[in-house]
């Protein structure tokens, strides 16, 4: 069991080290940095036209005129000038978030498969078993399994150790697919990777878990934000951060631990997408007889 630890350890402590390099650092903070272009850009085409619109809306609705009516007599005016701003900024701030998020993740996994393969893998051979098409509908597939099972699952919530079991287990499930299938792509065929997931299910599976349980603690902080009003605008770029950096350290540890996996398989051997052909078998056959040596035209010896 032990023995089985070490590779497990051993990509994590790589993983833990890697994070702190100059590089990883950067991608953590590329959303960031992408957030606030876009928002600049968004707010200086957009921003006038947007509350123009919202306050328009507001004021023209038919069904909200009776609560502005309402408040004018309690001397609040203007209510819809000063709600249009708001309103804009609660549509558009998580979808600026989604979008760069996921943008610098999908752009994020193959930097640092590139990064751990120059330094740590130089040597080893790039099959490229694995197109951009193929993980793709991997992620896809893989999700819309994951997301069934959670659905499957639910009415065993109900059993209180079982929900603190079984949604763990399937988004560990979802995170080892798409993530050692993203670390494997470039460099394992096929049949390699098949074989990793087979021999390194379990391993892969804990590794899926425990990142999912650090991908939790964003969430806390945003959380913590949207409580404590006055500190919204520092605790939810403090999540952003995290969660980008949490997921550099999920592909980094995913990605030192398959490549290390595969090239253990193909020291031993077991490339599977390189199977020996047999030869073909020898027909023995028989050797034809010696044909006699002719006889010499010189003189015989008695």
């Amino acid at each position: 069991m032990l023995a089985g630890m070490g590779p497990l350890l051993d990509s994590f402590w790589r993983a833990v080290g890697y994070c702190l390099m100059p590089r990883i650092i950067a991608l953590s903070l590329l959303p960031l940095i992408l957030i606030t272009l876009v928002a600049a850009g968004g707010a200086h085409f957009y921003w006038a036209a947007a509350v123009a619109w919202t306050q328009a809306q507001l004021e023209g609705a038919n069904w909200l005129q009776l609560l502005w009516g309402w408040l004018h007599h309690f001397g609040v005016d203007n209510l819809p000038v000063m709600l249009a701003p708001l309103l804009v900024l609660m549509l558009a701030i998580p979808i600026i978030v989604i979008v760069c998020v996921l943008v610098v993740a999908v752009l994020m996994a193959p930097s640092i498969v590139s990064l751990v393969a120059q330094r740590r893998f130089e040597q080893l051979e790039r099959k490229r078993g694995g197109t951009l098409f193929i993980s793709v509908l991997w992620s896809l597939g893989s999700t819309l399994a994951a997301i069934l099972a959670l659905v499957l699952s639910m009415p065993l919530w109900l059993v209180p150790p079982l929900v603190l079991v079984l949604p763990p287990l399937i988004w560990g499930w979802l995170t080892y697919r798409v993530m050692a299938f993203d670390a494997l792509a470039e460099h394992a065929s096929k049949p390699e990777r098949q074989e990793i997931f087979k021999r390194h299910r379990l391993s892969l599976l804990a590794i899926g878990i425990l990142t999912g349980l650090l991908g939790a603690a964003p969430g806390i902080v945003w959380a913590s934000g949207v409580v404590f009003a006055a500190a919204f605008f520092v605790l939810v770029p403090v999540a952003i951060w995290i969660y980008t950096l949490v997921f550099a350290f999920s592909s980094l540890w995913f990605t030192h631990y398959c490549l290390a996996a595969l090239q253990r398989l193909r020291e031993q051997g077991g490339d599977a997408g390189a199977r020996a052909v047999p030869a073909p078998p020898v027909i023995a056959t028989s050797a034809p007889p010696a044909l006699a040596a002719p006889p010499s035209s010189g003189p015989q010896l008695p």
